[in-house]
């Protein structure tokens, strides 16, 4: 059985991706901040806290997958944070700046860095049936402008980067690396704006005219988990209902 990381994995698209793994026969790895497991989560599934923004924490969770399991044949970069204000972009503070990068830029960056280097110690070790992948959740807001809640875009749009510099690093090694980047997607963090989203995806603001759920980017990212995107390493994957599709 190949085994799966997810961050942020608790609930919302993290968890959607969690349970579509799973139920696709991957032993998939649930993940949060929190040190106490989750309620809610399947009985056998495996729950490793981590908090992506402290090295520490970072080196912790890889080391207790590697203890328990022995091998990470994929990491999915899912855990994120939007502002704890949505302040207007004149008003954003260092602070939230800080927090919101901290956690999804820099968090993402050194997850990757950290199991990439694992994955290419594997296949060094002579793994068997090696062939890891790495995806990093990313979403519309890196190229989509949001003014109050600036820091989120700056965010997204280093992720973006992110993926695209690990793509190239890793592709002749064998890792393929993705972005799938989410649309607007029924989860918490969407829970405070519903209705305006709701009334702009009712104007016709998507082609498919529907909240998206989790699973519908599972979806994409099972579809990378399972190689039948390998030729399209670095590419962004938009599971977005057309929102990046340019209409007249």
């Amino acid at each position: 059985m190949k085994i799966s990381f997810v961050t942020g994995s608790s609930r919302g698209i993290g968890r959607g991706i969690a349970d579509r793994l799973r139920a696709a026969g991957w032993q998939a790895i649930y993940s949060g901040t929190r040190d106490a497991r989750p309620d809610g989560l399947p009985e056998e599934a495996c729950y490793i806290s981590c908090d992506i923004s402290d090295a520490a924490s970072r080196a912790s969770a890889l080391q207790a997958v590697l203890d328990r399991f022995g091998r990470v044949d994929l990491l999915v970069n899912n855990a994120g944070v939007a502002p704890l204000v949505r302040a207007d972009l004149m008003d954003m503070t260092e602070e939230s700046f800080d927090r919101v990068l901290g956690i999804n830029l820099k968090g993402t960056m050194f997850m990757t860095q950290l199991f990439a280097r694992e994955m290419l110690r594997e296949r060094d070790a002579g793994l068997p049936s090696w062939g890891p992948r790495i995806v990093n959740i990313g979403s519309i807001s890196a190229n989509t402008s949001s003014v109050n809640r600036g820091e989120y875009c700056i965010s997204k749009a280093g992720v973006a980067m992110v993926t695209q510099l690990f793509a190239d690093r890793l592709a002749a090694e064998g890792i393929p690396v993705f972005e799938v980047r989410p649309g607007i997607i029924a989860t918490d963090m969407t829970s405070t704006v519903h209705d305006k989203y709701e009334r702009l995806i009712q104007g016709g603001l998507l082609p498919l005219p529907r909240f998206g759920q989790p699973d519908d980017v599972a979806r994409v990212v099972l579809a990378c988990a399972e190689g039948y995107l390998d030729y399209a390493v670095g590419q962004v994957l938009n599971a977005d209902g057309g929102f990046s599709l340019r209409r007249l």
